[in-house]
């Protein structure tokens, strides 16, 4: 779970309008984000604006692309859904641990792949995988190959595909589990 947050993070903070501009949040995971929720949120800021930033991009990337199959980085299945919303209290609990995190993440990431690869998020095995994405054809989405069953590189791959994103259009990484149809 702790994985999935710090893609989501990364992700949510690239696609800001002071980076990627793919959804309205200004800057709300960066320093002025910080000063702003601090207000209302002093020891817990951090969590507070990746809860506001992590509902803005995922309705934005519904709104770009909803597939009722698809399986996203903002629509992982229920049950690790579920998983990773019962798992804020133990983060909050261990803020101490996240804060350096937080602290990186808070500058403009300009380019998506280089900011995964920083904090480990990305193997270099995945470099292959992604050279063959292709966004689609209306570049709303990005269909990755259909595995078995979610695991840690597919995951990776649903954060790493918005890469083929440009600014102002995000596409959306998107897979079928079980395999449904494109």
């Amino acid at each position: 779970m702790d994985r999935i947050l710090k893609l989501r993070l990364v992700v949510a903070r690239h696609g800001e309008m002071d980076s990627a501009r793919w959804w309205n949040t200004g800057g709300l995971l960066g320093p002025k984000g910080a000063l702003l929720m601090s207000r209302g949120f002093p020891r817990t800021h951090c969590f507070a604006q990746a809860g506001v930033v992590f509902a803005v991009a995922r309705s934005r990337c519904e709104e770009v692309f909803n597939h009722p199959g698809a399986t996203t980085i903002w629509n992982l299945p229920a049950n690790v859904e579920d998983q990773f919303d019962s798992r804020w209290g133990h983060w909050l609990a261990k803020l101490d641990s996240w804060r350096e995190f937080f602290n990186a993440l808070a500058l403009p990431q300009t380019d998506l792949l280089n900011t995964l690869r920083q904090f480990d998020l990305l193997s270099p095995s995945s470099d292959d995988m992604l050279a063959r994405l292709r966004r689609s054809a209306e570049g709303r989405a990005v269909l990755l190959p259909t595995k078995g069953a979610l695991d840690d590189d597919l995951i990776s791959l649903l954060a790493a595909g918005f890469s083929l994103g440009e600014s102002g259009k995000p596409a959306v990484p998107y897979v079928l589990l079980g395999g449904g149809d494109a």
